[in-house]
């Protein structure tokens, strides 16, 4: 990590090393509602963090879920995102309309394309169209088209992290 990428909460750089267990009892409960706080901590650095840890952690619960629609909102755009795609892991029917928002958007974060490829719903073809490019990003042009054909065929792409099952 650069200083840039470190977020200034030390707890969550030892979320990030795994030097502190995440889980829903015990130690771990403490540590995860912990990080859900820092979802909404005044500091970008660790909000994005908090956020993003939350994000791929395997946890599901209606705490977490909440925390993630909290940050759904946040005014940063990657927070957003970020928030977007952990609440698609958890919960389709909550996170579809806010992806079909989030391509209303000139600009579209990375965890967004994966949002939809996860949910790869058809209602959310015309939107992905816009960001298929070519544009000066084709990295970001080849998770769009891999989401568009995630939406047009109805099969999910995964990019490594699964949909939770788990309680609402």
């Amino acid at each position: 990590m650069t200083d840039r990428q470190v977020p200034s909460s030390d707890f969550l750089k030892a979320v990030v090393a795994d030097d502190l267990p995440l889980s829903s009892d015990g130690e771990g409960a403490a540590n995860l509602a912990r990080l859900i706080a820092l979802t909404r901590d005044s500091d970008h650095s660790n909000r994005d963090w908090a956020t993003f840890l939350l994000a791929s952690e395997e946890v599901d619960s209606a705490a977490v879920r909440q925390a993630l629609l909290d940050a759904a909102g946040d005014e940063d755009p990657t927070i957003r995102a970020e928030a977007i795609f952990g609440l698609t892991r958890r919960d389709r029917t909550l996170a579809l309309p806010l992806v079909r928002k989030a391509l209303d958007d000139n600009v579209v974060a990375f965890p967004i394309f994966e949002a939809a490829a996860l949910l790869a719903d058809p209602s959310l073809v015309d939107g992905l169209r816009g960001f298929t490019g070519p544009s000066d990003e084709p990295y970001l042009d080849q998770c769009a088209a891999g989401a568009l054909s995630a939406c047009e065929s109805g099969v999910p792409r995964t990019f490594g992290l699964e949909p939770l099952t788990g309680p609402a």
